[in-house]
C-alpha cells in the first residue's frame, strides 16, 4: 500500500513539472516576444542601414599623405580625400569617424569591419573590383617617377629595372614598378620613400604627380625631381567590402549631386588650383 501511495505521489509530482512547463510555454505565445532577433536577420540588414542607425560612417584612412589625407600644423586631420568624404558623409546624414593605420594595414582592416568604407586614393583596378565594391570616382591620378637630383640616368619608367624603389607594398604604385622590373623597398607611407631617395638608400619612388608636387612645394629643399609622367589617368574612389552595394551607390549619388552642384570642384580647387576630380 505504502508503496502504492508512493509511486502516485511521485506521478502527481512528474505531472505537475510538465504542467508548469506547457503552460510557460503556451503563456509565452501571448506575450510580447522580447527574444534577441535571430542570427540571419541581424546579417540581413545592409550596411547603408547599419550607418545610418549608428547614424556614424567609419572611414579607414593613413592620415600621412599630403595632400590628400594628413596632419596640418595643428594636427588636425585634413586634405582632400578627408573633405571629400566628410562632405559625403553630411549628405548621408552622419558622422564622419576616422580610423587611421598604414596603407598596407587599411584593406586587412575593412576585411575585418575595423571600417566600413577606405577613403585614401584608392585606385579602381580589376583584381580589386573582383573582391571590393567601389563608388564612382571622385579624383583621376596620374603617376610619376621621381629620383634624387643627382641621377643623370633614369628619364623614363623603361629605365627602372634592377632598381630599388621605395613603395607601399600594396599600391598601384608598387605594381607598377614591378612591372617595369624594379625591386621594391618596402615603406609604410610617402614620407618615408623620399627620406629613402634623398638618403639614396633607394632609387626611384613612384607616386601621384599632385602628392609628389605639394611635397616639393612643402619641402622645396628636398633633392628630389620628376623624371617622367604616365598620362594615362588612373580613376580612384571610396571602397567597400563586397556586398556593399546600396551604401557605394548612396555615396556615388551624393558624389553626382556634390559634381553638379560645384561643390567636389571647389573642394578640388581648395587643394590643387585645378579639378582632379574628373
Amino acid at each position: 500500500m505504502k508503496k502504492l501511495i508512493f509511486s502516485a505521489l511521485i506521478l502527481s509530482v512528474l505531472l505537475g513539472i510538465v504542467g508548469c512547463g506547457t503552460s510557460s510555454g503556451s503563456g509565452s505565445a501571448s506575450q510580447p516576444n522580447t527574444a534577441t532577433p535571430p542570427a540571419d536577420q541581424a546579417a540581413s540588414q545592409s550596411l547603408l542601414d547599419k550607418v545610418k542607425a549608428e547614424k556614424k560612417l567609419v572611414i579607414g584612412t593613413e592620415g600621412t599623405y599630403s595632400p590628400f589625407t594628413f596632419h596640418d600644423a595643428s594636427g588636425k586631420l585634413t586634405g582632400y580625400d578627408v573633405d571629400v568624404v566628410t562632405e559625403v558623409a553630411k549628405r548621408l546624414g552622419v558622422e564622419p569617424v576616422f580610423q587611421e593605420t598604414q596603407w598596407d594595414a587599411m584593406f586587412a582592416g575593412l576585411d575585418s569591419k575595423r571600417f566600413d568604407v577606405i577613403a585614401n586614393q584608392v585606385g579602381i583596378r580589376p583584381d580589386r573590383q573582383e573582391k571590393y565594391d567601389f563608388s564612382k570616382p571622385y579624383s583621376v591620378s596620374h603617376a610619376v617617377l621621381a629620383t634624387n637630383k643627382s641621377n643623370t640616368t633614369v628619364k623614363d619608367f623603361a629605365d627602372i629595372k634592377g632598381l630599388k624603389a621605395a613603395q607601399s607594398m600594396t599600391s598601384n604604385y608598387a605594381d607598377l614598378a614591378r612591372s617595369n622590373g624594379a625591386e621594391i623597398v618596402a615603406v609604410d607611407n610617402f614620407n618615408q620613400a623620399i627620406d629613402l631617395i634623398a638618403t639614396k638608400r633607394a632609387d626611384v619612388v613612384l607616386n601621384d604627380n599632385l602628392t609628389v608636387l605639394d611635397y616639393l612645394k612643402q619641402k622645396p629643399d628636398t633633392p628630389i625631381q620628376i623624371v617622367a609622367k604616365n598620362e594615362e589617368g588612373q580613376p580612384t574612389a571610396f571602397m567597400f567590402r563586397k556586398g556593399s552595394t546600396e551604401l557605394a551607390d548612396a555615396m556615388s549619388k551624393a558624389l553626382d549631386e556634390m559634381r553638379q552642384d560645384g561643390t567636389l570642384k571647389k573642394i578640388s580647387e581648395k587643394w590643387f588650383s585645378e579639378d582632379i576630380s574628373q
